[in-house]
């Protein structure tokens, strides 16, 4: 004869209940983007506004009455088009509209929120979480052999006013880039985002021991330097390959 379930103080912490209660989704009235959880986003739809562009394929779960549809060829104009058809990655994106609360998420990886008030800033494509429609964006094409074979050739760029919210793997570190100061030299792969004032470049170390895989050190940098005003760069501890060519 088996034994009784039992019904200990212990067994009743992990209730079903418990687990709901403690996940619940909770309306912390923060606005328009609100941190759900640091890897969960949550969209107010019909507060702070009635649409949002999303990364495509970044939502997890919605409430309400919201559509999506997929950017359109030429919603943004042909110089644009054709500079996504050019890159084949990043920055592809769905416009989701009308009334509810939208939830958004990016392989677990940390969300960030950030409010552009007149400023600029590039983000690398693959780490553009969603963004509203108030702000300015266009993609940035990096004409550079080194560019082309660090993988990040491809950003966005952003300015106005409005919320941008960005993903990371694990918790982000800022440079600050001084005039007259030392350079930054970072990883393409490691590289998120950089003010708008900054124009990198990219540095190459292709020595005979590199190609043979006995480098000391990465063979392709991004180099920043400030000539006028500070600046920064963003990093994350992580080496993110490049989205592939005609990636969802």
């Amino acid at each position: 004869m088996s034994a009784a379930p039992s019904d200990s103080a212990a067994d009743r912490r992990h209730s079903l209940a418990e687990f709901v209660a403690a996940t619940n989704q909770r309306d912390r009235g923060e606005g328009f983007f609100e941190m759900e959880r640091d890897r969960l986003l949550e969209v107010n739809l019909g507060q702070a506004g009635t649409e949002v562009w999303i990364k495509a394929g970044a939502m997890v779960a919605y409430t309400g009455r919201i559509g999506f549809e997929r950017e359109g060829m030429l919603e943004h104009g042909l110089g644009k088009f054709l500079k996504k058809a050019v890159s084949g990655e990043g920055a592809k994106l769905t416009k989701a509209s009308g009334k509810g609360r939208l939830y958004l998420a990016d392989q677990g990886k940390k969300v960030t929120l950030l409010h552009l008030d007149g400023e600029s800033l590039f983000v690398n494509g693959n780490d553009m979480l969603a963004f509203q429609p108030t702000l300015g964006w266009d993609i940035n094409l990096m004409r550079s052999l080194g560019a082309i074979a660090g993988g990040g050739l491809f950003n966005v760029r952003f300015e106005g006013r409005g919320m941008l919210a960005i993903t990371t793997h694990y918790d982000p570190l800022t440079l600050r880039v001084e005039p007259g100061g030392p350079p930054v030299f970072t990883d393409p792969q490691a590289t998120i985002a950089w003010s708008g004032n900054l124009e990198p470049k990219f540095k190459t170390d292709v020595q005979f021991k590199t190609l043979l895989g006995r480098g000391s050190g990465e063979s392709i940098q991004m180099e920043f330097a400030a000539t006028r005003s500070p600046g920064f760069v963003v990093v994350q501890p992580f080496e993110e390959r490049p989205m592939a060519a005609g990636a969802a």
